[in-house]
């Protein structure tokens, strides 16, 4: 296995890929008693329309998020009690882009990981077994819809977009899942579930050949290649709509403001523009900076807001999201503390200060078994590799910090989305 070490950090993996194609990422930690075990797939909800040994497939909406929940089905029943009785805690999702299962233990370990592999190896689905799900996910589907949080997030996406698949909900729709089939999982398993198309990573107090051994004794000897999806034409920079409201039983407003930036490329550009985004919008309205302060006390915004930078296949963002009584003055604010920011610049203190906050926020993360295996499938998809991230670091500077807003937040880009109280008022 190849062995790789990060001194800045104090972080090391090994990695190898097996003969079928999968790649292998072991975290030692040998001073703690948790194995953490992630094992992805670069496919997710997005990946609809793609093209795969000679064909071009359109999958239903909502279809990768149908096969996460049936993947725990096995010939000898639902792999759960499985896991309970080794002491493992096993779960899973399924995002735009990837769709991960995983599982925690502090014992048994190569017990929980064969199984966990074994499980994600074996599609099995049976006309009655699919049916039998599809009132679960509806169920599921019908519990975001009732979210204000859920809501306000799909409607910006179907605003911010004209064509791109990110504009459907992650599990689809009510009326988009019931084309789905056992026929279906089967097509779209064999397109995306192939070794090369994903990857395992395990962190904890584990030898890296004793997992990658017992992977290849457990997946197939072979796979082939995955199904390449197709998202259509590049988005316009402006959304179809600027602004787009709902009502639901909600006591305040919640919004998510969100401002276009150009799509980075793949690899180490986008991990350095994901990282640049989110220094930015701190330099925006961080929670150290005068704007934080001022629309704080004046009582726009309260402790739910964030604002940060987001990008999926094509489509990329700064967002400010959280609950407020008026979210067209906070949009308003953005902007023109954007504007401001181009004419008189930043404060440099500032900006160090919030490089070093982010710095070593990106530092702690590296405490979570999660965040890392997560971050590295990710990255790693992307062809990108994240413990690379102090290098960009060193690089950032506030002139393109500012550079990135004055392109972004703009007056005539932006597209807010707002869920409202039924009555139309807030409560007091």
């Amino acid at each position: 296995m190849r062995e790789v070490s990060f001194d800045r950090l104090q972080e090391r993996y090994a990695e190898t890929r097996l003969p079928n194609g999968l790649r292998i990422r072991v975290i030692p930690k040998p001073s703690f008693a948790k194995t953490y075990a992630f094992f992805a797939a670069n496919y997710g909800s997005i990946d609809t329309a793609f093209r795969w040994q000679g064909r071009d497939y359109r999958a239903p909406d909502g279809v990768a998020h149908y096969l996460e929940h049936k993947m725990f089905d096995m010939p000898e029943g639902n792999v759960m009690e499985q896991f309970s009785a080794l002491g493992g805690s096993p779960n899973a999702f399924t995002g735009y882009t990837m769709t991960a299962y995983y599982v925690e233990c502090t014992e048994q370990w190569q017990e929980n990981l064969r199984l966990l592999l074994r499980y994600v190896s074996t599609p099995y689905f049976t006309d009655e077994t699919v049916e039998k799900e599809r009132g679960i996910i509806a169920q599921e589907i019908r519990m975001y819809e009732d979210s204000a949080d859920s809501r306000v997030y799909e409607n910006l996406f179907q605003s911010l977009c004209a064509h791109h698949p990110v504009r459907v909900p992650i599990a689809g729709t009510v009326e988009s899942i019931q084309s789905i089939t056992a026929q279906t999982l089967r097509d779209c398993y064999g397109a995306f579930y192939t070794p090369e198309n994903m990857m395992l990573c395990v962190a904890g107090p584990v030898e890296p050949q004793a997992v990658a051994d017992l992977a290849a004794a457990v997946l197939p000897a072979s796979g082939g290649p995955a199904g390449r999806p197709d998202y259509g034409a590049p988005e316009a920079m402006a959304g179809p709509s600027r602004r787009v409201e709902a009502r639901m039983e909600v006591s305040m407003p919640t919004f998510t403001a969100a401002f276009p930036c150009r799509p980075p490329r793949d690899g180490r550009d986008g991990l350095r523009q994901e990282l640049l985004g989110d220094l930015a919008a701190e330099l925006l309205c961080g929670e150290s900076t005068a704007l934080y302060q001022r629309l704080y006390e004046e009582g726009l915004i309260d402790s739910s807001f964030s604002i940060g930078y987001e990008s999926v296949k094509g489509i990329a963002m700064l967002t400010a999201s959280g609950d407020s009584r008026d979210p067209d003055a906070v949009t308003a604010a953005l902007v023109e503390e954007a504007e401001r920011l181009a004419r008189e610049g930043a404060s440099p203190a500032l900006f160090q200060r919030l490089l070093k906050s982010a710095y070593g926020r990106r530092i702690r993360e590296l405490d979570s078994f999660e965040n890392i295996c997560y971050r590295t499938c990710q990255t790693s998809f992307e062809g990108a590799e994240y413990l690379e991230f102090p290098d960009f670091f060193q690089s950032f500077t506030l002139e393109e910090a500012a550079a990135l807003l004055a392109e972004s937040v703009v007056p005539d880009r932006h597209v807010l989305s707002v869920v409202l109280p039924k009555e139309g008022r807030c409560a007091p």
